[in-house]
């Protein structure tokens, strides 16, 4: 046997990137994938049992300072700009120093979850980081919309991006917030900057009908809470103004861009995304979007386009918890139409790829790093694989994650 060689057989594999392996084999070297199979490779397999041995799960979108919320802001299917009122509020009242983000890394890896996309406010602490899954891509996030702000956000991009140089658990990414807390000039730049360091960029689009009332017209309720605020500058935003301007910038300047939520893409918007989906990934956030009562999802017809989409839990200030399994569940429960393998895929591989991530992690394939989920499977023959995988309520913890 080879030193530090290790191998663990399940009733299942689910490598993704080939068909599910019955009485499966994946055999583990040095941190990374030796061999996937039916047999081990050079020692003695480790029986997990009647379980699916699964790529670790990615959560590509996460607001983990919110992770001490024992439940959701506000009230279910409150107007999304009433419910931005209810987030000032609770951050103010939070103490400094709070261990909110270890919190929700450790509820996301007793969930399975290997890698998360997190948005961090400026003044956000590495230490909470440390040298244990999950991984992180932390993304700056930038808000403001007026003028005299974009220095100053540019500036605390630039810092970001030059710190994540001497850190070995997460890696940099940049956040321009939103269309309507974002200058379009702030926008532009900080994607210009995220372009030539070659980082990835989240930003929140298309989430709820008052934001696109207020790119349109400038108006709404939108417009209402954001002058309560003291924020809202009515030369900022050009009137007429769509998601479609920003996606075509994003796609224009060739950065890879997580576009958070997606709830209210039109048909060529949705056009766009398939286009170019080897950069631009929709993320989803199912219970967050029930939360809000928003009209169905765009998902069906965003994966029948042939754009990627990829699945996030966003935040326990408007999700009951972290638990991203759940979320794919939920999927399965609200598209019937759509396949176990496709809902599974936008929880790994295609969540990998959005953070330009895919060929380490994503799926069991030789090489990639050994980040591993388990999920147990119920008694029974079963003539479709994928057809008990979902039954479980949870994924376990990750078994091993590889250096």
């Amino acid at each position: 046997m080879a030193p530090g060689r290790t191998a663990f057989r399940a009733r299942y594999l689910f490598p993704l990137a080939s068909a599910p392996i019955a009485n499966g084999v994946v055999t583990i070297d040095a941190g990374r994938i030796f061999a996937v199979g039916r047999k081990p490779d050079g020692c003695k397999a480790i029986d997990l049992g009647d379980v699916a041995l699964l790529p670790g799960l990615i959560n590509p979108h996460t607001h983990l300072e919110f992770s001490d919320c024992e439940a959701p802001l506000g009230a279910p299917g409150m107007p999304f700009p009433r419910w931005v009122p209810e987030v000032i509020q609770w951050r103010a009242g939070q103490a400094a120093g709070k261990p909110a983000v270890p919190r929700g890394l450790d509820e996301s890896a007793q969930a399975g979850v290997t890698t998360v996309g997190e948005i961090a406010t400026p003044g956000w602490s590495p230490a909470a980081f440390g040298k244990r899954p999950p991984r992180a891509t932390v993304f700056l996030e930038a808000i403001g919309l007026a003028r005299d702000q974009v220095d100053q956000k540019l500036a605390e991009a630039q810092e970001h991006l030059q710190r994540a140089a001497t850190q070995w658990y997460w890696r940099p990414g940049l956040s321009p917030h939103a269309p309507y807390t974002v200058r379009p000039e702030l926008f532009e730049r900080l994607v210009d900057l995220a372009s030539g360091a070659g980082v990835p960029v989240a930003f929140h689009l298309a989430e709820s009908p008052e934001e696109i009332e207020l790119l349109a017209t400038g108006g709404g309720r939108f417009r209402d809470v954001l002058s309560e605020l003291g924020v809202w500058d009515p030369a900022a935003i050009p009137r007429g103004t769509r998601p479609l301007d920003y996606l075509r910038r994003l796609a224009d300047r060739r950065v890879r861009a997580l576009v958070i939520h997606g709830n209210y893409l039109d048909d060529e918007e949705i056009g766009v995304l398939a286009k170019h989906a080897d950069r631009l990934t929709v993320v989803y956030c199912p219970r967050t979007h029930a939360y809000f009562q928003h009209r169905r999802h765009p998902l069906p017809r965003l994966l029948a386009a042939g754009a990627r989409v990829a699945v996030g839990t966003d935040s326990r200030a408007s999700n009951p918890d972290l638990n991203l399994w759940e979320e794919l569940r939920f999927i399965l429960g609200a598209f019937p139409e759509l396949s176990p393998e496709a809902v599974l895929r936008m929880g790994t591989i295609d969540a990998a790829r959005s953070l330009g991530e895919g060929d380490a992690i994503g799926s069991l394939e030789v090489g990639k790093r050994a980040d591993l989920t388990i999920v147990p499977l119920e008694d029974g023959e079963l003539r479709d694989p994928y057809e008990g995988l979902f039954h479980a309520p949870r994924a376990l913890p990750h078994l091993f994650a590889g250096a």
